[in-house]
Formats: C-alpha cells, sequence, structure tokens
C-alpha cells in the first residue's frame, strides 16, 4: 500500500507542479482578437456616436460599424496556450504592444489622443468633402518663434508670402520653401478684420535650410455646424474612416448604406486619404460576427485582408473618402465596387 501510494504521489507532484506554473506564470505575450463595434450612425448609451448639432440633419438608417481590435495582456500559459488554439486570436511579443520603457499610462494617453486626432480629420475630411467652410487657425505660436511679434493664438491665416492658405499642409509647404532670413508677407483675420504683418523667416530646428515661423496651423470649421464624437474607452486612428462616412451620411440626402450593413476601418486625412491600420483580420472577425456583410478595407491592407476573409464577408478596396462614398452608392444601386481580390 505504501508503495502504491508513493508510486501515485510521484505521478502527481508534476502534474500539480505543472498546474501551479501554468496558471501562476505569465507569458511575454499579448493575445489580438476581434474587439467591440459600433454602428457610427447609432447611439451608445443614449447618445449617438456622431452627434450633429446646429445644422438639419438627415434621417439614417443601416449600419457603418466601425471595428476594433482587443487586447488581453498578463496572459498565464493556460491561457495563452487556450487563446492561441481558439482560431481568433493571435499571440505577438508583449514588446510589439506596450514597448520596454514606456508606460501602460503614457501609450493608453497616446492611443486616446490618436483617436481625439481622428474625430478631429475625420471632421474636417467630411466638411472638405462637401465643400463646407473651414479656415486655418494658429493655435499655439511659439514665445521665442519669428512670428511672436506678427500673430497670434486664434488668428485666421489667410495667405503667407503670397500663397492662399486653404489647409495646414499649405502653411508647411509655403514656409519650409523660403530661405532663412527672408522677410515675407502674412496676411492673417484677427476678429473678423483681415491684416498683414512682415515676418523675417527663421530656420527649422531640425533643418537649417528650411523656413520656420514658430506657428501651429490648424484646420477648423468656420461655419455653424457642431459636432460630437461620443465614443469614450477607445483608443488610436482607425475610426476616421467611418467617422467620416457617417458625418457625409447625416449631412447629405439619402442613405449611403442604402440601409445595408456596412463596417469598414481605415485612417482618414482632411484630404480625405485613406491610410492603413493594423489587425484587419480581427476587424473583420469582428464585423462579420455582428452581423456585417460588407467591409471597407484600405488599399493598403488588401493583400493582408484576402489571407483571412471571413466566410460571406464583402471586401470593397478603398483609395480614399471619394471611392469609399462612390462604392457605397455602387453597393446600394447594385453594381460592382473595387475589390481585394
Amino acid at each position: 500500500m505504501n508503495r502504491r501510494i508513493f508510486t501515485l504521489l510521484a505521478a502527481l507532484i508534476p502534474i500539480l507542479v505543472l498546474g501551479i506554473v501554468g496558471s501562476v506564470v505569465t507569458v511575454p505575450f499579448v493575445a489580438l482578437g476581434p474587439g467591440p463595434t459600433f454602428n457610427t450612425l447609432g447611439d451608445v448609451e443614449g447618445k449617438q456616436v456622431v452627434e450633429v448639432r446646429d445644422v438639419p440633419v438627415d434621417p439614417t438608417t443601416g449600419n457603418l460599424n466601425m471595428t476594433t481590435v482587443s487586447v488581453r495582456d498578463r496572459l498565464n500559459i493556460f491561457e495563452a496556450f487556450g487563446l492561441w488554439l481558439d482560431g481568433q486570436h493571435g499571440l505577438v511579443p508583449r514588446a510589439e504592444v506596450y514597448p520596454p520603457g514606456v508606460s501602460r499610462e503614457e501609450i493608453d494617453k497616446s492611443n486616446q489622443q490618436e483617436f481625439k486626432n481622428s474625430e478631429d480629420d475625420a471632421e474636417l475630411a467630411a466638411l472638405n468633402y462637401l465643400k463646407m467652410p473651414t479656415a486655418v487657425e494658429l493655435v499655439n505660436v511659439t514665445e521665442d518663434g519669428p512670428a511672436k511679434d506678427a500673430v497670434r493664438k486664434g488668428d485666421l491665416l489667410v495667405s503667407v508670402d503670397g500663397k492662399p492658405i486653404v489647409t495646414a499642409k499649405d502653411v508647411v509647404a509655403a514656409v519650409s520653401s523660403t530661405k532663412p532670413g527672408t522677410v515675407i508677407p502674412v496676411v492673417f483675420k484677427r476678429d473678423g478684420v483681415e491684416q498683414r504683418a512682415e515676418v523675417t523667416v527663421g530656420a527649422r530646428p531640425d533643418d537649417a535650410e528650411k523656413g520656420y515661423l514658430g506657428i501651429t496651423p490648424v484646420e477648423k470649421s468656420t461655419g455653424p455646424i457642431q459636432v460630437d464624437f461620443n465614443l469614450a474607452e477607445i483608443g488610436g486612428p482607425s475610426a476616421g474612416l467611418m467617422f467620416t462616412l457617417a458625418l457625409i451620411d447625416k449631412l447629405t440626402p439619402g442613405e449611403l448604406s442604402g440601409g445595408k450593413f456596412v463596417a469598414g476601418t481605415g485612417t482618414i486625412d482632411p484630404d480625405g486619404k485613406v491610410g492603413p491600420i493594423g489587425g484587419i483580420q480581427y476587424k473583420m472577425m469582428a464585423a462579420r460576427e455582428a452581423g456585417a456583410e460588407t467591409f471597407l478595407v484600405p488599399a493598403a491592407n488588401c493583400n493582408e485582408a484576402l489571407q483571412r476573409t471571413p466566410d460571406g464577408l464583402r471586401l470593397v478596396k478603398v483609395e480614399n473618402l471619394g471611392s469609399a462614398v462612390d462604392s457605397l452608392e455602387a453597393i446600394k444601386a447594385g453594381k460592382d465596387t473595387p475589390s481585394c481580390g
């Protein structure tokens, strides 16, 4: 009997040790998988995801869903192995998501700022597409910069060195192409009154050959429209395209989605260029599980998307905002669209 007990214990001890180690020891990986998806035409917690005020809003139906990727951290050995086997998650080195030397707080703050920037860019992209009025406002003037005595925060730029200013990029192009030491005219509006100042261009701190004024220009709406994006606890820039489409849908007659369930992803800039994102396969899974039949894919993500396309999900390749709107109109009319395949 003693020998049997000893043999049983000898067999159980490694199993117990393995169980303890597997449930306590964490692995240097995180699991990526399908995250929550939100209809940008709908409501969350009693608030419209994309809320438009002070201008008429066209009724909308259907879905234009933004998608996300879930990140599971602090996995023990058993959890990591189980997620790896389930077919819906992938394991990546933790350092790819949480770089060494950078705190979780810093990473979360950066992700939230990217999300805020994507909201601002989405609004501008929609306004520019609809030809609604915008202006370039100075949100900061460096205290010791070349333009410190000429302009101030809140001024609206009209022209720089004779070049009309329509976007923030116009300012960068006008100034960086001017040699340091050159005196240039800057025309701006302050309190509705147009003014002119002469500024001696300085040298950029990182490139002495390029011009520098020490100002931060940002494109903003000058019309009565007020837009709020009411999603919290979301990070990153990849909701930009879907936010933009929702805003366009609300500001124009008819329905972009045609009442259908469309989802997608992609960054957006004020000019309407759609950029690539990460985790496309998990976003497609989330969209299909939610009921999406069509998924808008940034052109640069097409090859990756084709590798793991969920059954029943139609992929539409998107180069820019114009092509996204055209594709939605084509889907509504039953016509062909650009495809990743």
